[in-house]
C-alpha cells in the first residue's frame, strides 16, 4: 500500500509541475498580450487626438471660407447693382441697345471657364472654347470702351470693375483655404481611421489577454488541488512510515526480550539462582 501511495504521488507531483509550468507560460503570454493592448490604446489616442486637431483646423478653415464667400457674395452683388445701372442706361439710349448685357456675357465666361477647368477636351474642342471665351472678352472690353466715353458710367463701370476685381481675389483666397480644409479633413478622415483599426487590434489583444489569464487561473486552482493532494499523501505516506518504523522497534525488543529470557533460562537449568525479575521475565517468554 505504501508503495502504491508513494507512486501515486509521484504521478500528483508530476501533475502539478505541468499546471504549474502551463500557467506561468500562460501568465507570461497574458503579459505580452497586456503590454500589446497598452500601446495600441495609446497609439488610439494618439491617432485620435491628430484627427481632433485636424478637425479643428478644418472647421477653423471651413469658418473661414464661409466668411470670405459671404464677403464675396455682398462684393459681387455691388457691383451687380452697377452693372445693372450701366444696363438700364443701355436700354434707355438707342446706341447701345443692340448690345448684350455685360452681365450676361461675363456669366457665360465664368461657365466656360468652369467647363475649361473641370472637363476633359480634345485639343481642337479646347482651342475653340479657349478662343470663345477671349472673343466674349473682347466684346465685354469693346462695350466698356464705349460705356467709358460717358463719365457718369466710366465711374460706375470702374466701381463694378474693381469690386469684381476684389471679389475674384477673395475667390482666390477662398479656394485656397477650402484646399486647405479639404487636405485636414482627409487627414482627419484618415487618422480616424487608423484609430479604428488600431482599437479593433487592442480589442483583440484584450480578449487574448482575457483568454490567457482565464486559462492561467485554470491551470493555478489545477496546481492548487495537486499541491493538496501532495500534502493529503505526505500526511498518510509520513503515517504509514512512522507505523512501520514502531512496529520494527517493537519486534526489536521483543527479541531482545526473548533472547535474554533464553540465557536467563539456560543459567536457570545451569542450577543459577534467579532473582525475582528474572522469573517474571521467563514467565513473560511463556519459558516458565
Amino acid at each position: 500500500m505504501l508503495d502504491e501511495l508513494i507512486e501515486k504521488r509521484k504521478k500528483a507531483l508530476s501533475e502539478s509541475e505541468q499546471h504549474k509550468n502551463r500557467r506561468n507560460e500562460l501568465n507570461a503570454a497574458a503579459s505580452t498580450h497586456a503590454r500589446e493592448r497598452n500601446k495600441l490604446n495609446g497609439q488610439t489616442r494618439e491617432f485620435v487626438e491628430e484627427a481632433q486637431k485636424n478637425k479643428e483646423l478644418r472647421d477653423q478653415y471651413n469658418n473661414e471660407v464661409q466668411a470670405l464667400k459671404e464677403k464675396r457674395n455682398e462684393l459681387n452683388a455691388k457691383a451687380n447693382e452697377y452693372f445693372e445701372e450701366i444696363e438700364s442706361f443701355k436700354k434707355d439710349h438707342s446706341a447701345f441697345q443692340k448690345s448684350s448685357s455685360i452681365k450676361e456675357i461675363q456669366r457665360q465666361i465664368e461657365l466656360m471657364e468652369f467647363r475649361q477647368q473641370t472637363e476633359v477636351f480634345s485639343t481642337d474642342k479646347e482651342r475653340e472654347l479657349i478662343d470663345k471665351i477671349k472673343h466674349m472678352k473682347a466684346a465685354i472690353k469693346e462695350q466698356e470702351d464705349e460705356l467709358e466715353q460717358n463719365k457718369e458710367l466710366k465711374t460706375k463701370l470702374q466701381t463694378a470693375r474693381d469690386l469684381r476685381k476684389e471679389a475674384s481675389d477673395i475667390h482666390d483666397t477662398v479656394t485656397n483655404i477650402a484646399e486647405l480644409a479639404q487636405k485636414h479633413h482627409d487627414l482627419m478622415v484618415e487618422f480616424y481611421r487608423k484609430a479604428d483599426q488600431s482599437r479593433e487590434a487592442a480589442d483583440a489583444e484584450h480578449k487574448s489577454f482575457v483568454e490567457a489569464q482565464e486559462a492561467a487561473d485554470e491551470e493555478h486552482q489545477a496546481f492548487i488541488t495537486c499541491q493538496k493532494e501532495l500534502r493529503d499523501y505526505d500526511k498518510v505516506i509520513s503515517g504509514l512510515r512512522n507505523k512501520k518504523k514502531k512496529k520494527t522497534k517493537v519486534t526489536k525488543e521483543q527479541r531482545e526480550v526473548r533472547q535474554e529470557a533464553e540465557r536467563i533460562f539456560q543459567l536457570f537449568k545451569g542450577g543459577e539462582k534467579l532473582t525475582t525479575d528474572d522469573i517474571l521475565l521467563l514467565q513473560r517468554s511463556k519459558l516458565l
